[in-house]
């Protein structure tokens, strides 16, 4: 089956506003009596929904206290977001235009309820017809409903789309739903268990042999 369509995550992927999210994550939770580091970062809160992440950390709070302080922690980030600490990849730029031009399908599909004003900031907005953010499906990663739904809207079948992750949660996401999945692995981060493919770049990703499924394992 020809591959018709990409599915990208946000935050590693497209934009780099982790930075961002670590901070606004360490400010929230060290106020609250935890101490927060990268480890626990990608271990319990990296591509998560935002109240499971706060919920896997803050195991002496309540309910109603987690959810108080993860809307804090997203009040820290969009402030972050809105003076513009965040960068775009030059690679994700190109590869979704290239997409663009050889008239592939295109989502954005995060655990993030701001995809949409980060998309729009980092000028990106425009390429995604389908974006899907974590307030809209019932269940976060490493459960697949994001990325079902991002291929719905696309009216792709899961076998016609490729999932570009760069999150464990994510990942296994992306394979519970059916996906091809690429890995993109940061330096800093720890392997990524279950992709398909993993790259250190979106910049080693060539979309022009993208036909039957065989060509689709040879181009990523």
């Amino acid at each position: 089956m020809a591959i018709k369509g990409l599915i990208f995550d946000l935050d590693g992927v497209l934009v780099d506003t982790v930075p961002a999210h670590f901070a606004a994550w360490k400010r929230m939770f060290e106020e609250h009596g935890y101490t927060f580091g990268k480890t626990e970062y990608r271990k319990l809160v990296d591509g998560r929904p935002r109240y499971d992440g706060a919920r896997a950390v803050m195991t002496r709070h309540s309910d109603s206290d987690i959810k108080t302080a993860a809307d804090k922690k997203n009040d820290y980030y969009v402030e972050m977001i809105e003076r513009g600490e965040f960068q775009v990849f030059e690679a994700a730029v190109n590869l979704v235009r290239e997409c663009q031009s050889q008239g592939l399908g295109l989502a954005a599909a995060s655990s993030s309820a701001n995809v949409r004003s980060v998309l729009e900031k980092a000028g990106l907005l425009d390429a995604f017809p389908v974006v899907i953010g974590g307030d809209d499906v019932a269940n976060g990663k490493p459960d697949p409903d994001i990325f079902l739904a991002a291929a719905e809207g696309l009216g792709l079948a899961v076998e016609e789309c490729v999932v570009i992750e760069d999150s464990s949660s994510g990942v296994q996401a992306a394979k519970n739903g059916g996906f091809y999945c690429i890995g993109l692995l940061h330096e800093d981060h720890d392997a990524l268990p279950g992709a398909d493919r993993v790259i250190s770049s979106l910049a080693e990703i060539d979309i022009n042999p993208i036909e039957t499924a065989s060509d689709r394992l040879r181009m990523i």
